[in-house]
């Protein structure tokens, strides 16, 4: 059944800065998981509690937007706290420090704190201007999320690959075709925020797609509208919740067992934005058969000739 989604939005101060800075919260999330995950490893899932509870703070300043901005600009000393952290941990388990897993999971953290470098740029840049569209490469831009499927298949740790090509898809692996096309060509015009705003959609539908899944993701630009289409095979939801599903914090019942490590409000914040730039917003879905997102915003992209 396809809806529009038409209903009002209202948040509170606390809830529009945390959908601002929804991204960054996912990625400390990701970070304290790996936490634990080397913590079970060393034999107390806690001894990095120091990097856990800075994590924590960090997590509760982003519900103050000037907190939040203030985290963001000092993103650099989070980072080497945590650093230190480790360190100081692998040095109590030399051992330990040249295992194949901790390796990797070093590893993993470099390059979650590479994402999150990009991340606080983004949200710093746009700070002053909120509204604000930025022209992209697109295949810079194709290359920014193909290093987002990256980095979830790396956090999955082994259970599955994403695969790109359909040939090479094997039972348990994601099949994810990701395409950007635009009136401009080589070049596409959209909101700062709306990056934000397809990752969650897409880390959304691999979410709630089991594995072996596939997930078809599109960004055009024809002129008149800058359109966004998801779409997975996953679990669906339920008819009488498809308008719902957008309240800060909803979740379908039908998905309340899975584990999630985000905020929770992927989808409110891609109304939220969708309503910002005066776009709209359907949500068509099917138990056990699917989701398919699609977001229309007016195009600004012959403002820009």
């Amino acid at each position: 059944m396809k809806v529009e989604i038409t209903k009002p939005l209202t948040l509170s101060d606390e809830q529009t800065s945390l959908l601002e800075m929804h991204s960054f919260l996912n990625i400390i999330n990701v970070l304290v998981s790996v936490f634990y995950q080397m913590g079970s490893l060393l034999g107390d899932k806690k001894i990095l509690a120091p990097s856990i509870q800075h994590c924590k703070e960090i997590v509760a300043a982003l519900s103050d937007p000037r907190a939040a901005i203030e985290t963001a600009r000092t993103i650099e000393t989070s980072k080497q706290l945590i650093r230190d952290n480790i360190h100081s941990v692998l040095e109590a388990h030399p051992d330990m420090r040249t295992s194949e897993t901790m390796t990797a999971h070093t590893e993993n953290i470099e390059s979650i704190f590479n994402i999150l470098d990009v991340r606080v740029r983004e949200i710093l840049a746009r700070e002053q201007q909120p509204e604000m569209w930025v022209r992209h490469k697109i295949d810079e831009l194709t290359a920014n999320f193909t290093n987002v499927f990256a980095a979830i298949e790396r956090n999955a740790q082994g259970r599955y690959r994403i695969v790109y090509n359909i040939a090479a898809k094997h039972s348990l692996d994601y099949f994810v075709n990701f395409s950007i096309t635009s009136i401009d060509g080589d070049t596409i015009y959209m909101p700062a925020i709306f990056q934000d705003v397809m990752r969650d959609l897409i880390a959304n539908a691999r979410k709630y797609t089991d594995l072996g899944g596939s997930i078809i993701t599109g960004l055009d630009d024809d002129g008149l509208d800058l359109s966004f289409v998801v779409e997975d095979n996953g679990r669906g939801i339920p008819t009488d919740q498809l308008e719902h599903v957008v309240d800060f914090g909803a979740r379908a019942e039908n998905v309340r067992d899975r584990e999630t490590r985000g905020g929770g409000f992927g989808l409110t914040k891609a109304y939220f934005v969708t309503k910002q730039f005066d776009g709209r917003m359907w949500i068509d879905s099917e138990l056990g058969r699917g989701t398919m997102i699609t977001i229309h915003l007016p195009s600004q992209a012959q403002a820009t000739h």
